[in-house]
């Protein structure tokens, strides 16, 4: 049986926090409990349960949900996967598996302790494994080796049918292909709980890797520079980038509100066999960047700490440049960047070009801008690499992540500790957002990235409930083409009850 938690239980306080504590301050609108699963067996008995009882599900594996999807259900109940950690099942033979309560810096140390290869995923320790993949999560690696559910071979799940029947299904491109497809990136609590996903191959680990930090100074920062830097960042992953022997290079620009004093350029580079024996391509990259006068750093930014580490890293000269030397495994199970509870709010967009003219000067006009009484402190817009691998043939049609004609992925991010501050700083963000978004878009989708010749939409993974404003927000996920509709059919399908549900779910 599953660990059932109500509210009489003292450990019910902190099992139904949400991470990001914007999400808890209403008691009476929390779940009335929350089952703790080990097993597949135990997540389907409770899930029956609940589902028998009337109750509303919601789904965790990490807890790392942007929005208000999972702790804030009343009369309904979390089924919590966090200690659903098992490695392998009798029967998986050679193949790799992930159950979805691992973290992710659980999931690297298991793969490369075992089997010495690893999956492309996110840089934070501490995400949840089953929402991560689900959503088509990326990360440092993903340039080389595309993104993880590329990978993926067959996905155990959870589904209810119209007479309320929980079933255990074990999915791949020849059994029930639909849902499987559905898996790969359509995004979690859509259409059934996963309690393992299955790999025939995953990519070798890497031997070691780079790390390098630069920051620039707000109090010389012109418009100008300011523009030429972005561009700069931007022409690179545009052109350069697309070739083969950069893949393994992956960059962040923490463009941090002026009020901070500094923004910050990090990243981690390898060669694509791994080894770190040619860094030509590196000192190209960082010779851009040269002539704004950077100031080389250890990672503290917001912007860079999923490139941090606890040891003290090998320093060495490349060129004019200061770079740190690690094991691969050293560096990525470094600091986790996953910070702290707090208050926090995200938006997103995938860029298919480089910076124009006219959207850098925005965003050096809203970092630079001050509003009376709001503390801007904490609020970043990382602008990732992307591309490469991730944009390979075949792979949109085969998953449910359509963006594979982008070369960066933007994430706005704010980060506070006082409710007091929210209406301020979420304002700004989305007048920020909006600004931003009103210049390469059809006047009609005025306000998001509508997918065009420049954007391709947004990340299902940093879910926005800003954007159900529009009525177009499906194909800020989904694309303009056909995959809300197959989406849509998947879950008239296998969730005719719509038992999974929340504020951006796939509506049937």
């Amino acid at each position: 049986m599953a660990i059932k938690i109500t509210r009489t239980d003292r450990r019910y306080a902190m099992l139904r926090r949400s991470r990001n504590l914007r999400w808890d301050a209403n008691e009476a609108e929390a779940a009335a409990e929350i089952e703790l699963c080990e097993t597949a067996a135990q997540a389907a008995e409770a899930l029956q349960r609940i589902v028998n009882a009337g109750m509303r599900p919601t789904i965790r594996s990490g807890g790392h949900c942007y929005e208000d999807f999972v702790v804030n259900n009343p009369g309904g109940a979390i089924l919590d996967l966090s200690l659903l950690k098992t490695v392998s099942l009798p029967g998986d033979g050679t193949r790799y598996r992930i159950s979805p309560g691992l973290e992710l810096g659980e999931v690297y140390i298991d793969l490369y302790k075992r089997h010495g290869v690893t999956i492309p995923g996110g840089s934070c320790y501490e995400v949840g494994a089953g929402g991560h993949i689900s959503g088509g999560g990326y990360g440092v690696l993903s340039r080389l080796h595309g993104l993880t559910i590329d990978y993926l071979s067959e996905v155990e799940i959870l589904t209810v049918d119209s007479k309320g029947h929980v079933e255990l299904r074990r999915i791949d491109k020849n059994h029930d292909p639909d849902l499987f497809r559905a898996c790969r990136g359509g995004g979690g609590g859509n259409f059934g709980v996963i309690t393992g996903f299955l790999f025939d191959r995953l990519p070798v680990a890497p031997s070691e890797v780079v790390n390098a930090h630069l920051s620039f100074d707000w109090a010389t920062m012109t418009e100008d520079n300011f523009t030429a830097i972005l561009m700069a960042f931007g022409d690179y992953w545009a052109k350069r980038g697309s070739e083969p022997d950069t893949w393994g290079l992956f960059a962040a620009l923490g463009l941090t509100h002026a009020s901070s004093g500094r923004f910050s350029l990090s990243l981690q580079f390898c060669n694509p066999d791994g080894s770190c024996d040619d860094l030509k391509p590196l000192e190209e990259f960082l010779d851009l960047f040269q002539g704004f006068d950077p100031v080389e750093t250890r990672a503290s930014t917001a912007g860079e700490q999923r490139f941090a580490q606890r040891r003290p890293a090998a320093r060495q000269t490349l060129g004019r440049y200061s770079i740190d030397r690690l094991l691969w495994l050293e560096a990525t199970i470094g600091d986790s960047g996953s910070g702290h509870s707090g208050r926090a709010a995200y938006k997103s967009c995938y860029m298919k070009q480089s910076f124009t003219r006219a959207e850098a000067k925005c965003i050096y006009k809203q970092l630079t801008r001050t509003v009376p009484g709001v503390d801007l402190r904490g609020s970043v817009m990382a602008v990732d690499s992307y591309g490469g691998a991730v944009n390979a043939k075949g792979t949109a049609e085969a998953t449910s992540v359509w963006q594979r004609s982008s070369i960066m992925k933007v994430q706005f991010q704010q980060y506070w500790d006082q409710p007091e501050e929210d209406a301020g700083r979420l304002q700004w963000m989305r007048e920020f957002y909006t600004d931003l978004y009103s210049q390469q878009v059809d006047p009609k989708y005025a306000g998001a990235p509508y997918p065009n010749e420049y954007y391709e939409g947004c990340y299902i993974n940093y879910p926005d409930c800003d954007m159900l404003a529009y009525a177009f927000w499906p194909q800020l996920y989904y694309g303009t083409k056909d995959l809300y509709p197959f989406l849509q059919q998947v879950k008239r399908r296998y969730d005719s009850n719509n038992i999974f549900h929340h504020k951006m779910s796939i509506r049937a």
